[in-house]
């Protein structure tokens, strides 16, 4: 009797403590925190995670690291505001969307300007020479991404109003399809993209942003992350920094060395490396401006719902 009476108190204190747990579960241990980053086949995080440093920064810290690859950046700025990662990098144009948007995110830091790292692209055989030449023609390019400013500033550039073009929108591997079809007649395209298409289909460079465009490289993290843990933004800030002081200079090794890991010829890797920047740093002064101005230019095109101002959401320095 003793023995069953014990067996049904054990059995109840145990469907108690399930439903305490439940109710109130124990916070998880620092060793079960993730940090969650999305990235691109370009960039310094694409490195950054070649390299592993970053695990060795964060494990002190109780924080493991996940990596989740996107084809631009608007859709990883999407699984910002989604909560589904917790810090990004892309391009000068996709946060301006993802802004306008209501996307909660803040800006942490920036590389500088890489304006040979994107451009438009041209068949090997095509009979357009110059931009003045694209006027009327089909070019394809990532709505909202940094080429879609390169686009509309290059235009400019030629006297083209943007409504004199055909813009196809079309991610990069459905892009390069339809360059490589005729679908399109030219396509603004950004590295190793870009490298690509010039080393293994012959793409001739039409124009790059050179003196046209900055072409910012801009990290990002949720609001809430860099509000909760800014040790681990600012771990992820100095991981980076050690990755483009290791990067910088030594395109040829850094190649060879991260090739097969993310899936890039070393060829291909190699070029586009050369036309990337590299010095992490907070934003300043003229890089908000610069940023301002590319979002007031969508705003007046009509392609954001509302203004937007770029200074309201940049993480300062030791915030």
């Amino acid at each position: 009797m003793r023995n069953s009476r014990w067996v049904v108190f054990s059995t109840a204190l145990a469907a108690a403590l399930a439903i305490f747990f439940q109710a109130f579960p124990l916070p998880a241990s620092a060793a079960d925190q993730v940090v969650r980053i999305g990235y691109q086949k370009y960039g310094n995080f694409i490195l950054l995670k070649g390299t592993g440093e970053l695990e060795k920064k964060l494990a002190p810290l109780g924080f493991s690291v996940t990596w989740t690859e996107f084809p631009s950046g608007p859709p990883l700025l999407e699984a910002v505001n989604a909560g589904a990662i917790d810090l990004g990098q892309t391009g000068e144009a996709p946060p301006i969307f993802a802004q306008a948007a209501a996307a909660d995110f803040v800006y942490i830091a920036h590389e500088p300007p890489a304006p040979r790292g994107e451009a438009i692209l041209v068949p090997k055989d095509s009979p357009i020479k110059s931009l003045a030449e694209i006027k009327g023609k089909k070019v394809a390019f990532n709505k909202g991404a940094n080429v879609h400013y390169l686009v509309v500033k290059l235009l400019e550039k030629a006297g083209i109003k943007y409504s004199e073009i055909t813009p196809v929108f079309l991610a990069p591997a459905d892009a390069r399809a339809a360059f490589e079809t005729g679908a399109v007649d030219a396509w603004a395209i950004w590295d190793p993209y870009q490298a690509s298409a010039e080393a293994t289909i012959g793409a001739h460079t039409l124009a790059d942003g050179t003196g046209v465009v900055p072409n910012n490289q801009f990290y990002f993290a949720r609001k809430g992350l860099a509000d909760a843990n800014p040790q681990i933004v600012d771990a992820v800030v100095g991981a980076v920094a050690d990755t483009d002081r290791w990067a910088e200079g030594n395109s040829a090794v850094v190649a060879a060395q991260l090739s097969a890991g993310i899936g890039i010829p070393a060829s291909v890797l190699e070029i586009a490396l050369k036309r990337q920047t590299y010095g992490i740093k907070p934003l300043d002064a003229t890089t908000i401006a610069d940023q301002q101005e590319i979002a007031d230019t969508f705003y007046a095109l009509g392609l954001l719902p509302r203004p937007v101002e770029v200074s309201a959401i940049v993480r300062r320095a030791g915030s």
